[in-house]
């Protein structure tokens, strides 16, 4: 009888190898994380209903929900723009489930847990917008997508949402983004690929 478990697992899980990657004997100019066992729940506006949605998400979250593609941090969740009257809420720890923001949410919205159904990858180092630069078309300067910036777009013809998260102790940017399960492994090759040439480090992380 074969094995069956209903044990969640990282879509990541055969093809993530932590370490080093690529080029040797430099300073890695690109970090990859995966971010593992965390809470992701679409909230989309039920018809008529985007303006008390936003009043609702303010109540809740204490901040306002993103009626543009920007990621706005609460004290302890993340808001993406995913698009039109619509948003991601991401968290840890079990705050923002789906049975916990149905008790303030359910009335104006729709909501989906999308918890298992994506990879959350962490971006940063010295050649990270370089090595983003070669999948995607976003311009990614400061001036153009700054800290809070995101956007529904693909990299490498794969769907993502991807956003600006705070800046590291070092000043690095830090790019994070969201990509279907079923296309994690594919889309995390493509960006080994990528970031060989400059040195990669590669990790997992259960935070933020």
């Amino acid at each position: 009888m074969a094995e069956f478990s209903w044990a969640s697992r990282s879509p990541l899980e055969h093809a993530l190898v932590t370490g080093a990657h690529g080029a040797r004997g430099v300073e890695a100019g690109v970090s990859l994380t995966e971010v593992r066992n965390f809470d992701l729940i679409q909230v989309m506006a039920r018809r008529g209903k985007a303006a008390e949605l936003v009043n609702a998400a303010k109540g809740r979250f204490g901040v306002a929900a993103p009626n543009a593609p920007k990621a706005m941090q609460s004290q302890d969740a993340t808001l993406i723009w995913s698009g039109p009257d619509q948003f991601f809420v991401l968290s840890k720890g079990g705050k923002h489930t789906m049975d916990t923001l149905a008790l303030t949410l359910s009335s104006p919205a729709s909501l989906s847990d999308q918890s298992h159904a994506r990879a959350l990858v962490s971006i940063s180092g010295a050649k990270a917008r370089t090595m983003l630069a070669k999948l995607s078309s976003i311009d990614l300067h400061p001036s153009a997508f700054p800290i809070g910036a995101a956007a529904a777009t693909s990299i490498d013809h794969t769907s993502v949402t991807l956003w600006r998260g705070n800046d590291r102790s070092d000043g690095q940017a830090v790019f994070n983004l969201l990509v279907f399960a079923t296309f994690a492994e594919s889309l995390w090759h493509t960006m080994l690929d990528a970031a060989a040439e400059y040195g990669a480090d590669i990790g997992q992380s259960e935070e933020f």
